[in-house]
């Protein structure tokens, strides 16, 4: 569609301003191209995404998909005016689902509903797609961007995605691989990552802070940190796939470590974790200091330090946690695997 096609006065006075969201769609160009892959195919219409599945280079795949979006961090972002990092949000959510499966993640779409198109904010969200999908390896193949005047506020934005990756049939991961004495290791989180912020904007609100403010704990300013992008882990456990016994992996999201690893786990074993090997990091202490959230509630809603574990051979767990280190990545064991009922038990107590 060219440029202000399409147009119309009637449109244009119920809120839908057509040529800014061309606008929007030249920005964003360059971002998008950044995330090439040569697998990608050229649809001249726009219309849709295609991607060549080197079927070669598998013998039996298995495509694997994930949708999600950031929940209201949009919100903080919102606020601080900050559109460049929570496109990061997005794939880490999406990617690294996907990874949990053993899947390495192939291509992206995105859909951005907002009250008003403001072309360089939309390119500002899809450059942290970009930039999110460059970290997983993954192309951002497509998209759409929704303009919703007298639904949302001229301000307002909201995102989402959807990601396909691809696996072997026999070497997708997950529970049934688990066996008793194998090691778990935890993986760090950058901080709260894209969960937990309807309560921690309920801590702000009720303790008064001004997310503006410089705070000598967290070595920055309140909103920033909040910000801090989420950890893009799927290069991590695909080379971890490839330099160690991985049996399965948990992405730590909604709901805490326990309940997510727990999903990981076989209905005759548990995951035995000890709470020393790691300290989570300032902001989760802020978060409980300043609101007065127990740690029960902490650890139910937070990662608490810990955004992707991964259940390995035990012979394999230096190996494991040795080559995390050398891309970059904090990791340690925190635990093991022994006989049980499928729960997670940390300093010996079910979570």
């Amino acid at each position: 569609m060219a440029e202000g096609a399409n147009t119309t006065p009637a449109y244009a006075a119920a809120g839908v301003d057509i040529a800014a969201g061309e606008r929007a769609v030249d920005l964003m160009k360059k971002h998008v191209a950044r995330t090439r892959r040569p697998e990608l195919v050229t649809d001249a219409s726009g219309f849709a995404g295609l991607f060549r599945l080197d079927v070669a280079k598998y013998g039996a795949p298995v495509l694997a998909t994930s949708t999600d979006g950031v929940g209201t961090k949009v919100l903080l972002a919102q606020a601080m005016d900050r559109h460049d990092t929570i496109g990061v949000d997005l794939v880490g959510m999406v990617v690294d689902d996907l990874v949990v499966s053993g899947a390495e993640p192939l291509f992206m779409t995105d859909y951005i509903a907002c009250g008003s198109v403001v072309p360089e904010r939309i390119a500002e969200i899809v450059g942290g797609i970009a930039e999110g999908c460059q970290q997983a390896g993954c192309a951002l193949i497509g998209g759409e961007t929704a303009e919703h005047p007298g639904a949302m506020a001229a301000d307002e934005y909201d995102l989402a995605g959807a990601g396909t990756g691809v696996v072997e049939a026999d070497a997708i991961l997950g529970p049934d691989r688990v066996r008793e004495g194998d090691a778990v290791i935890a993986m760090a989180s950058s901080g709260p990552h894209s969960n937990g912020y309807s309560l921690i904007r309920h801590v702000i609100d009720r303790a008064g802070l001004d997310l503006h403010a410089h705070v000598p704990e967290l070595g920055g300013v309140l909103g920033e940190v909040l910000l801090t992008p989420t950890r893009v882990y799927s290069k991590d456990c695909l080379a971890l796939i490839a330099g160690a016994e991985v049996h399965a992996f948990s992405h730590v999201t909604g709901g805490g470590l326990a309940s997510n690893l727990a999903r990981s786990l076989p209905g005759t074993a548990d995951a035995v974790l000890d709470r020393s090997t790691w300290t989570p990091a300032p902001v989760f202490s802020f978060i409980a200091d300043r609101g007065g959230v127990s740690r029960e509630d902490m650890e139910a809603t937070f990662n608490m330090g810990v955004g992707m574990v991964a259940i390995v051979a035990p012979d394999t767990a230096e190996r494991a946690v040795a080559l995390l280190a050398e891309r970059g990545l904090e990791a340690w064991t925190v635990g093991s695997v022994t006989s049980g009922t499928g729960r997670v038990r940390i300093d010996g107590e079910h979570a």
